[in-house]
């Protein structure tokens, strides 16, 4: 075969496989593929959107549907359609029925629709669904204008991605000067909850929320309110506790009676190749979130700093829509996204995701979205000779932090960012659409914030380091909240408070697909206006 037959014949691969990537479709290219690769090999093909030996099996896929506002009265409609259905399939299996348009018998016995959860998004259902299920319902209505779904994704894992760092952005500064301390701020955490009992979070009762607030766990279904309020107040990982503490608490030496407690911050030190020694450090003073006086509000939304379901975010940031009347009364006024997945663009365009819809919507309506960009920013790559070597990576911002009107947070070195400039592991820009992503770096290396109770001495306040894009976006929403109860005026309008922060940013002397606008520096932020 001749050289120019062979590129021919690589450039007809390469440009059917974009074909196939944007050809429309109302199976999400990543869900379709998830259940092509669970068919036995050897089976033949179905010309159909799912293999005949897929489609027979018992798998329950776990999804979001998101349905067509096209439907005779619009998404809403379709998604009432799609439940009645469903609650019908419920009571009678197999017996099938038409009211609404959806007929019972789209659904297999033993999938599941979470209506509860679905309910605090307007157009999206979470489900766990069989593969022949998810056909049919694709071609609910396929043959008209008024098809049922627009489109149905696979429900994503998530993951996860203070002392002497907030001298690093000028947080020290402000609370002298302005007394930016967040008071009167509400600032809600998703992530795998917050531990209210440690006493960093009982100097100011910041997990005290005003009336009608009240905090949620989305990892589980709960009877009421209130059991699901409690529960994500209990955090077994330490992930969301961590990020918490960075954003708002304080913890003292002495406390209120006039009695002294110890605080013991737990490090690791590596000696040696093999050895890592941990160790532990008794400051003489105490430890401040950046914004000590705002109040959180826990959504938990993961089970672990590794693992927990899209929908269970979407469910959260819808809720956050609730508690402000859409737009109409802000008592939220910010939300802390120290999570998220990679972003592929053979799933979606980038920014165009569901997540990043959401969260551009929660933005529009007068909440700050503030996202970690990643720490996919570094890896590995294979050289024309073969050999693998490392290497920064570009256009790696992770789900949410593609959404254009998010804050995307890259992290740098807590003391020394001029020096070190942007942490190797930060995720860079830009997105794969080409904006400039992230907005902004904070500190984000050994940060050192709440820890669970391990095995320090008794009366001993525990805390730990933590690194990684998670602990800087913490260091931006705590200055943002520091930064609103100072200036109230920008309550309710996060895209100008985001153009604030990005133009008083310090530059690094990064290239901005690195650092974004720079450093985040919350007193330029007040002296600017």
């Amino acid at each position: 075969m001749g050289p120019e037959i062979g590129v021919s014949i690589e450039l007809m691969t390469q440009e059917n496989n974009i074909r196939d990537v944007l050809t429309r479709t109302r199976i999400a290219p990543d869900l379709l593929s998830a259940i092509r690769e669970a068919t036995p090999k050897g089976d033949p093909p179905n010309k159909g959107r799912i293999k005949k030996a897929a489609a027979k099996k018992t798998i329950q896929w776990e999804v979001i549907v998101e349905f067509n506002i096209s439907w005779p009265g619009g998404g809403t409609a379709a998604r009432e359609a799609f439940f009645d259905a469903y609650e019908r399939h419920a009571r009678a299996l197999g017996k099938a029925a038409t009211q609404g348009g959806v007929g019972d018998d789209v659904f297999s016995p033993g999938d599941e629709v979470d209506i509860a959860k679905s309910r605090f998004t307007e157009n999206y259902a979470f489900c766990k669904l069989s593969a022949k299920t998810i056909d049919a319902i694709a071609a609910v209505g396929e043959t008209t204008r008024s098809a049922l779904v627009y489109k149905i994704w696979l429900d994503h894992r998530l993951a996860g991605c203070v002392y002497t760092s907030a001298r690093t952005v000028k947080c020290d500064a402000a609370r002298a000067a302005f007394a930016a301390a967040g008071d009167g701020i509400v600032w809600a955490v998703a992530d795998t909850g917050i531990a209210s009992t440690h006493p960093h979070f009982q100097t100011h009762g910041t997990t005290d929320l005003p009336e009608g607030l009240r905090h949620r766990d989305f990892t589980v279904s709960h009877a009421d309110g209130k059991t699901a309020g409690e529960a994500a107040l209990v955090d077994t990982d330490g992930h969301g506790t961590h990020v918490a503490g960075v954003i708002a608490g304080e913890t003292r030496r002495n406390k209120p009676d006039g009695s002294e407690q110890g605080i013991v911050i737990h490090r690791e030190e590596r000696r040696n190749a093999e050895q890592v020694k941990k160790d532990e450090d008794k400051p003489e003073h105490g430890i401040s979130g950046l914004a000590p006086r705002c109040k959180l509000l826990s959504l938990k939304v993961l089970t672990s700093k590794s693992n927990g379901a899209l929908s269970n975010l979407l469910a959260a940031l819808g809720y956050i829509q609730l508690l402000n009347g859409y737009g109409r009364n802000v008592r939220v006024h910010g939300v802390n996204l120290s999570l998220g997945y990679p972003f592929d663009p053979e799933w979606f365009g980038a920014g165009q995701s569901p997540l990043c819809v959401e969260v551009d919507r929660l933005v529009r309506s007068g909440v700050c979205v503030v996202a970690a960009a990643g720490n996919g920013g570094y890896g590995t790559v294979t050289t024309y000779l073969g050999r693998q070597e490392r290497a920064a990576h570009g256009g790696t911002i992770n789900d949410p932090g593609n959404a254009e009107l998010a804050i995307t947070v890259g992290a740098t070195h807590r003391d020394a960012p001029h020096a070190y400039g942007v942490s190797y592991f930060s995720a860079k820009g830009p997105t794969a659409d080409g904006r400039m992503k992230p907005d902004l770096v904070a500190p984000g290396e050994r940060i050192v914030s709440c820890s669970l109770p391990g095995k320090e001495s008794a009366g001993d306040v525990p805390f730990r380091e933590e690194s990684g894009t998670s602990m800087a976006a913490p260091h931006v929403s705590g200055a943002v909240a520091a930064f609103l109860s100072v200036r109230g005026e920008f309550m309710g309008r996060p895209e100008r408070v985001k153009e604030i922060f990005l133009a008083s940013a310090m530059d690094l002397r990064r290239r901005p697909e690195f650092q974004g606008a720079g450093l985040m520096d919350l007193m330029k932020a007040l002296q600017s206006i």
